[in-house]
């Protein structure tokens, strides 16, 4: 067996069918914590449920696994408690922009530094194809027998309207920009979204790899990011679609910055020792 690579805990069984987008996601994701030098020990993962969501149990790192749609909110969490942490919430285009939509958009808003990886394959692949938030219309799914007829969701637009400072987008099958983009969006300082095509070999017979591949083209070196509205501009082009950094903020202070217990005192919420006299006082003024 070859030496393990950091965060490659090497799992004996994956839960994804052969050819899944996710197997080079992985890979990418390995590449990038290692190439931006993280210890196992410094990272946390985050997730919901879905294919994409199993990502964190098939990383050596810290994590945090639990409903569809909610990962966002430990992951912000787990930041205010321990800014030290390098804090990264995946999950799949259902998982994030449906059950999770509400949760996004307040993630966006509080601007914590965390990041967030979304595996969009245009389609619900854990719960066996019906159509996701980003499944484009005229799509017959199991559940959609006459064809999707909601337009779909344009997260990328969506993110940069509602305040994100960093949105991007890759293709796991350009496994070296996917992982340059990677350690871009984690070592952005505030919310960072980076949204990847990933085709569904089972259950999303429209949207494969060839298909990806024909419908997007990588943003040359002449494209600047920093102006908001050209970023909001590209992210109404579609067929094809670009990949890179669409959109970047950089200076806006972060969540965790805001906290008023920082305010005097910078030691991670998590390693202080609880005052019990103030907790029993804080106790006995309420009971009364």
């Amino acid at each position: 067996m070859s030496e393990r690579k950091l965060f490659d805990n090497q799992p004996d069984d994956i839960a994804w069918c052969p050819g899944c987008g996710d197997f080079p996601i992985r890979n990418a994701l390995i590449g990038a914590l290692n190439e931006l030098n993280l210890k196992e020990t410094e990272v946390v993962m985050c997730s919901g449920i879905g294919q994409a969501a199993k990502m964190p149990q098939y990383i050596k790192s810290h994590m945090w696994n639990g409903l569809h749609g909610r990962g966002l909110p430990p992951a912000t969490a787990i930041k205010a408690v321990n800014p030290g942490l390098t804090v990264i919430a995946e999950g799949g285009d259902g998982d994030m922009y449906g059950e999770g939509g509400n949760h996004l958009l307040h993630a966006i808003r509080r601007n914590p530094d965390i990041t967030l990886f979304v595996h969009d394959n245009m389609v619900y692949g854990l719960t066996k194809g019906q159509a996701s938030p980003t499944s484009q219309r005229g799509m017959v799914t199991p559940v959609q027998p006459a064809g999707v007829i909601a337009e779909p969701l344009n997260p990328l637009a969506l993110a940069i309207a509602t305040g994100a400072t960093f949105v991007a987008r890759g293709f796991s099958g350009n496994s070296e920009q996917l992982q340059n983009l990677m350690k871009r969006a984690i070592r952005h300082k505030g919310f960072a979204l980076l949204d990847i095509f990933q085709p569904c070999v089972s259950f999303n017979k429209l949207n494969g790899f060839q298909w990806f591949s024909r419908n997007t083209y990588i943003l040359d070196a002449s494209y600047d990011p920093h102006d908001k509205l050209a970023a909001f501009a590209k992210t109404q082009e579609a067929m094809p679609y670009p990949l890179g950094v669409i959109y970047e903020e950089e200076g806006r202070s972060v969540f965790e910055e805001s906290i008023p217990a920082y305010a005097s005192d910078k030691t991670p919420l998590a390693l202080r020792k609880p005052d019990m006299d103030k907790l029993r006082e804080l106790i006995r003024r309420k009971a009364e």
